[in-house]
């Protein structure tokens, strides 16, 4: 289970106030096995449409051998065996399933790994950082749910619900205090909201607590506390040996629960990272700030049973300091005397939002900084009402009251006081009766350059010095391990899992002349010097813009520039003439969508009066990165139809041979060339029979927006057999909506553009999905993948499709057992992969890190195969993936992810792009009854630049 992607609690079952013991749900009957022609008899005999077919299932076996599709059914298994995983391969009869089945018998499960270990590759010991758990599986953890509410009198205006989760856990450890024997609280863990999980059973109904204010007033809250679910450990002992197939993600997300409820009761909370209070001398950022070394962990079942991963993290954080101290290390020219306005506006924005607790009296609330006060300390009077009413109300002295009241007298009155804000009243308090409260984040991106360089650098850290980190964080009293796991009967093993390692082979590959090249043997790496590319593209037609003019300091220059980028090209076999058109403009035209594409235009209508063709490319020369940059590449790739290629000025005229070669390796892929390619076949696939390799992503909004639109991007290859052009469709979709809801139809475009470029549609089909969590599994099962085959199967074409998911977010980390096994930095090998004891215990996944890592930890990339019509072995599929890996037309090294993954996120953020033209061409509309965000012929790309490479 992906903890990061799941939500805690929503276990099954009911409950209700009175009871709390579940009956447990009755069993359903044996569903009894038809062979495919049975069925389809039954299906007709009870008058189902063509539309209501019985899902068929997909046999376990597997050839070695990439071959003809097998059979989608196999024997029945023997009754002691699990159920079969479902098959989504129509009969030649049928017609593929519209909609996902529903029936639970019926649910679409993963592919089990196929037989036979894989052996590719030279041994390597390895250390992960997965930790067994070990459980009783004959404990039962009670699931109950929670509703706090404040109790008000009858008349006065109701508070809404309670959603502060220190006030809700502060509620209901008074409850538990209140009855201990009853409510054990060293056997409950709960996430602050409406999940409680407990060792014991536990009273239903509703509780009535009360809590003291602050002025002796007594608040009254009542808890009501529901059964949920008994959630029976012995069910995921069942899971985990084999015995069941469907994964029980209410008990998974119940221990892990458990897991964090130690941590919690410790440590800072935030986003299910946890993180101390107090911070290491070496971890000071500066201006405030400090840096925050903590964790984060989830539950996985694996093929050596339940493990806890854990990672490290560093989060930078506000010192918990004095509001006076903090505003001086903040803004370092406040010295705590005089505010001018541009210093009150500094210290204004440094405060507004954060939470203080007060010292001028006891009390334990928090209030939030609304602002600051207009006048300051010494200036400021208010009406002083006698709450007697015996008294006339009189004007009195904040300097004066807090003297006669408190017996305090304030320091720093020539400036301003906070607003401070709670219960929608609010209240006037001088900045040095106020202290920051603990935990609160500062955004990385706030912090000054220096302060940024220090927290990558501790993010980052090398491999001995992250494992040792984590060896450490595991060991602590306040770590996941502490006594109410044990008293749920949950035990951890504290050292790291030892696995088996193999480290495969780089491959040969080829450039131009039928060059072979050999990659370096530690870092994968190879150069172009004194080479070619395999299809080097002529350039005749192109164009330079040059945005440079009027920046004394970042001019461009122009000879120097096109006579040193004309000679890297030629070296690399690209035959590129002097350009057409030169323009020299500034950088402010590109903040108009309106006088780029007049600027476009210009440029095209000149270059058609020179030269027969039409405009190949457009080289844009800028002196900074610019927000004008999603302008100019929306204008040129949907309304002009022509390829540019971006570059800086003060790169350009420095004439690197590194930075010319990196700008040819792009101008040569957007053009439709070929840099390199793997040598020989892509594993045994027969050249005849055509493989499409497809990658799909879905790019959603910042979590903050609550309106525009995710945008789906699907790229497939061109080619073959070397299989590395690509085309892309785009299309945005409703709001964080992560299935993909014309998957079909853009995959379907796809083949139809490699038919039209090969005069053959793809015999095969090798899909990567990106983005997904273990629990949208069935959603790409059940929804894209039965879209894709609708839209694209007919009577006489059904190509075999394989579909696998590639996973970056996740916490698994590899580290080598032996320093000599790991490069310089420590990291595990390029092509280190892993598919024992981590990985899960019936599904075909492994771990496989393809990359060098340079900087920090290497994160390897973990692919899941949910569907296999293709019959991969462990080694073929493996060794396909890392080759494809050298692939990646933007360097000569192999990457972190599967090209076809890596482009389809490159495809999806260029349509993020787009739509933000769109909203600021929105935001221009005097009126408008639809927005452009949602218009697919806004993302649609010029045709001239559908099927190349323009988003690398």
């Amino acid at each position: 289970m992906d903890g990061d992607r799941h939500s805690r609690g929503g276990g099954t079952g009911g409950g209700s106030d009175s009871g709390h013991r579940l009956r447990p749900p009755a069993e359903a009957p044996p569903t009894k096995y038809l062979p495919p022609h049975l069925r389809n008899q039954q299906s007709s005999r009870s008058g189902a449409g063509p539309q209501a077919l019985p899902l068929q299932r997909q046999g376990a076996g597997r050839s070695s051998e990439i071959g003809p599709t097998r059979s989608s059914w196999d024997p029945p298994a023997a009754a002691a065996a699990p159920p079969r995983r479902a098959s989504l391969l129509p009969s030649k009869q049928q017609q593929p399933l519209s909609n996902p089945p529903q029936e639970t018998e019926n649910k679409i499960l993963p592919v089990r790994r196929p037989e036979g270990r894989a052996v590719a590759g030279r041994s390597v010991n390895l250390l992960v950082n997965h930790f067994l758990v070990k459980f009783n599986p004959r404990v039962t953890i009670y699931h109950y749910s929670l509703d706090i509410r404040q109790l008000v009198s009858r008349g006065k205006k109701p508070v809404r619900k309670l959603r502060n989760k220190a006030g809700l856990r502060l509620i209901l450890n008074k409850l538990f205090l209140k009855d201990r024997a009853r409510f054990p609280a060293n056997r409950t863990a709960y996430d602050g909201e409406k999940n409680l999980y407990s060792a014991v059973s536990l009273p239903t109904g509703h509780f009535e607590v009360e809590l003291s204010g602050e002025d002796l007033s007594t608040q009254k809250y009542v808890v009501s506390i529901k059964i949920m679910n008994e959630l029976k450990l012995s069910k995921l002992e069942d899971y985990l040996s084999g015995k069941v197939p469907y994964v029980p993600r209410d008990i998974l997300q119940g221990m892990d629960m458990v897991m964090k409820e130690n941590p919690s009761r410790y440590k800072i909370s935030i986003d299910r990272h946890f993180y101390p209070s107090s911070f290491k001398d070496e971890d000071d950022l500066g201006h405030g700030i400090a840096a925050h070394r903590g964790f984060q962990s989830t539950l996985r079942p694996t093929a050596q049973g339940l493990a806890l991963c854990l990672d490290c993290s560093v989060m930078a954080f506000r010192k918990p300091l004095p509001v006076v101290e903090f505003v001086k290390e903040n803004v370092p020219e406040f010295d705590g005397a005089f505010l001018d306005l541009i210093l009150r506006r500094r210290v204004a924005n440094a405060l507004k939002g954060l939470t203080v607790r007060v010292t001028h009296r006891r009390t334990k609330q928090l209030f939030t900084i609304a602002g600051l006060t207009a006048k300051t300390t010494r200036d400021l009077w208010f009406d002083f009402v006698d709450p007697k009413g015996k008294d006339p109300t009189v004007q009195v002295s904040l300097v004066q009251y807090f003297r006669e009241k408190y017996g305090k007298e304030i320091v720093h009155q020539d400036i301003p006081c906070l607003i401070l804000g709670r219960n929608n009243r609010t209240n006037h308090v001088p900045m040095e009766f106020c202290i920051l409260t603990q935990g609160q984040r500062y955004k990385k991106e706030l912090l000054d350059e220096s302060g940024q360089d220090k927290l990558e650098e501790k993010c980052l850290a090398r491999p001995p010095e992250r494992k040792k980190t984590i060896s450490e964080m595991m060991q602590d009293h306040d770590g996941p391990c502490g006594e109410i796991a044990k008293n749920f009967g949950i035990g951890l093993d504290m050292n790291m899992t030892k696995v088996p390692g193999r480290v495969l082979g780089a491959p040969e590959l080829k450039v131009g002349g039928d060059r072979s090249v050999r990659v370096d043997a530690e870092k994968c790496q190879w150069n172009l010097l004194g080479k070619s590319f395999v299809e080097p593209k002529t350039v005749d037609r192109w164009a330079l813009l040059d945005f440079t003019d009027g920046d004394r300091y970042g001019r461009l220059q122009t000879d120097a520039f096109v006579n040193n980028l004309r000679g890297r090209c030629r070296n690399l076999g690209i035959n590129m003439a002097e350009p057409v058109v030169y323009r020299l403009t500034r950088m402010n035209e590109m903040a108009s969508v309106n006088r780029l594409e007049n600027l476009f235009k210009d440029v095209a209508n000149e270059s058609n009066r020179k030269t027969k063709g039409k405009l190949q490319l457009v080289v844009c020369a800028m002196t900074r990165k610019d927000p004008g940059y999603k302008n100019l590449k929306w204008v040129s790739e949907t309304r002009m139809g022509v390829v540019t290629q971006c570059c800086l000025s003060p790169n350009a005229n420095k004439g690197q041979d590194q930075y010319l070669a990196n700008l040819c390796l792009k101008i040569n892929a957007k053009l439709g060339g070929t840099n390199f390619e793997v040598s020989g076949k892509l594993l045994r696939f027969n050249p005849a029979e055509h493989v499409m390799f497809i990658g799909a992503d879905v790019n959603h909004p910042a979590p903050m927006n609550k309106e525009c639109p995710s945008i789906a991007a699907v790229v497939g290859t061109m080619n073959w057999p070397a299989a590395n052009r690509y085309a892309a469709r785009v299309s945005p979709q409703k709001h964080r909506c992560e299935t993909i809801k014309t998957f079909g139809a853009m995959c379907l475009e796809l083949v139809n553009a490699y038919a039209r470029i090969n005069k053959v549609r793809p015999r095969r089909i090798v899909l990567f999905r990106d983005g997904v969590s273990e629990g949208q599994f069935e959603m790409v099962l059940g929804e894209e993948l039965l879209d894709l085959k609708k839209c694209i199967y007919t009577d006489d074409y059904r190509p075999t499709i394989t579909v696998i998911v590639a996973q970056k977010r996740h916490h698994t980390r590899l580290f080598v057992e032996n320093r000599n096994d790991g490069g310089q930095t420590g990291n595990v090998p390029p092509g280190t992969v892993v598919d024992t004891k981590i990985v899960h215990p019936q599904d075909f996944d492994f771990y496989l890190c393809s990359h060098y890592g340079g900087i920090g930890t290497s994160k390897p990339t973990h692919y899941y195969v949910l569907w296999d019509e293709n019959g991969f072995t462990s080694d073929l599929l493996q060794k396909l993936i890392y080759d494809m890996c050298f692939t990646f037309v933007r360097c000569t090294k192999p990457v972190s992810l599967v090209p076809p993954v890596y482009y389809a996120d490159l495809v999806a953020y260029r349509g993020r792009m787009f739509q933000e033209v769109a909203m600021e061409a929105d935001s221009r509309r005097s009126t408008s009854s639809s927005t452009p965000s949602f218009d697919q012929s806004f993302y649609s790309l010029h045709s001239d630049l559908e099927n190349m490479m323009f988003f690398v």
